[in-house]
This record gives structure tokens, sequence and C-alpha cells, in this order.
């Protein structure tokens, strides 16, 4: 009896270190080798995965990094800080692209005249499925903050119904600009010191009809400009921030206002602080 119980413990032990053995080969030959600078690459990176590298999230972004798909530079929200430290750790040179910040291209929608009055789902892109959406201009600002819940580094916020960056908090992921529905919000440098705040390429009068603060295609601007940093396409002034010095001199002759020195934004709770 006891024999018969040997054989089966030795047997079911041969079996156990074959199956051993087995696995041990396998665990070798189908091994996934994780090369450890992809670890280090994403523990450069913010970690908000805004999608602005065009990949799904830091992880993904760092291992196409390692392999040579992706260039080091190309997290926006990691800046030129995170650039060199990839080129550093791949040991290769890199050019670290000038900063930028997104852009709200729209004075406000409380300046454009109202068609109807949206009681729906508080959000941007449902506003503007109902009969085209419920202001006058179809450039304008809706203000519902689709563009806000988006963005991972609060950076822009809504006030009096209307997008305002915050320069300090943007990384320039573009998330914002792609969430928009309006498609009015653009990346800028962050040096820039004037914007043009308006996206509407209707006609001048028709822009008079339905909004305070919109783009006439006046040229005004234009011919004030000694520096050919300003020109009006399809109706809408546009600035060349190559050319543009920031002299400010579009911005004393436009009649509508739109043309501003840009400024990081103040709330109405700063404003009230700063009153008292």
């Amino acid at each position: 009896m006891w024999i018969e119980i040997l054989k089966a413990a030795l047997t079911l032990g041969a079996l156990g270190l074959i199956m051993g053995v087995l696995l041990a080969v396998a665990s070798r030959i189908f091994a996934v080798h994780t090369d450890e600078r992809v670890e280090q690459i994403a523990a450069l990176l913010p970690g908000a995965n805004c999608g602005g590298c065009g990949f799904a999230g830091c992880s993904a972004y760092a291992s196409a990094v390692v392999r040579g798909e992706a260039s080091p530079s190309a997290c926006v929200a990691g800046g030129a800080a995170a650039a060199q430290g990839i080129a550093k750790i791949l040991g290769v040179d890199v050019d670290t692209r000038e900063r930028r910040v997104a852009h709200v291209y729209c004075s406000g929608g409380d300046v454009t005249a109202r068609r109807f009055q949206y009681t729906g789902v508080q959000s941007c892109f449902a506003a503007s499925r109902v009969a085209n959406g419920p202001v006058e201009c179809t450039f304008a600002c809706l203000g519902f903050g689709d563009c806000v819940k988006s963005c991972a580094f609060d950076a822009i916020h809504i006030e009096a119904g209307h997008a305002f960056v915050d320069r300090d908090r943007c990384t320039g992921c573009g998330k914002c600009a792609s969430t928009c529905p309006r498609k009015i919000i653009g990346l800028i440098p962050a040096a820039a010191p004037i914007s043009v705040n308006c996206s509407s390429r209707d006609r001048g009068a028709f822009v008079r009809s339905v909004c305070e603060a919109g783009c006439i295609g006046c040229t005004l601007c234009v011919k004030k400009c000694e520096h050919d940093a300003i020109h009006v396409v399809d109706n809408l002034a546009r600035i060349d921030y190559e050319k543009c010095v920031g002299c400010g001199e579009c911005l004393k002759v436009c009649p509508r206002g739109i043309i501003r020195e840009e400024e990081i934004l103040i709330t109405a709770a700063s404003r009230a602080e700063a009153a008292l």
C-alpha cells in the first residue's frame, strides 16, 4: 500500500518538476522586456494624460518616444523642461519649441444678440445642436464650459458666460481647443502681447447687427501696422506673431475694441478685492 502511495507522490513530484521547467523556459521565451527608459521618461511627464502629444496618455507617449515614434519635445504640457529631460535620457539633442497657450477668439457671448433662451443640457456641444445655438453669432462662445471640464490643469474658466484662459496655468495641450464645438479656441505664443478676440468670418454689416464686439473687417488695423503683422482674411483680422512687435498701434484704431493687450485671467472676485 505504502509503495503505491510513494509511486504516486514521486509521479506528482516529477510532473511538478517538469511543469516548473517548462514554465521557466516559456517565461524566458515569451517575456515582454520593458525598457527602463519608459518609466524614467514617464516620471518626467505631468501625468495629466491630456492627449496633447497625440497619444492616449503619458505612458503611451513615453513608450512611443523610446521606440522612436514620437519626438522628445511632443509633450506640450511638460514644456521645455520635460523635453530636455527626455533628450538627456535618450542621449539625443532636441529643439525646444516656444511655449504656447490657449486663446479664446471671442469677446464674450454677453455682447451677442440671442435668438432664444436655452434651457437644455448645460453643455456647449448640446446647445450648439439646438437650432445652431442660442446666440445669433455662430462664432460666439456659448459659455457652458465644455472647455473647462476638458482642462486637466484648471487653466480655463467661465466668467459672465465667456471662457477665459489663465496663461500661468495653461500648458498649451490644446484639449480645450479640440473640445470646443464652435472651434473658437486656438493656440498662440505665450509671450504674445496682442490678440484678436473674435472668430467671426461673417460680413461686417451682419456682424454689426448681431454683436457689439465683433470684427467688421474694416482694415484700419492693417493700414496702421508698420510691421505688416496684421491682415484681414475672410472678413477677420489675423495677427502674424512672427512679425508682431507688440507696439499696440492696431488696438488703438480698432473701432470695435476686439484687438487687445493680453492679460492673465482676472476673475470677478479678484476685481472686487482690488476695488476694496
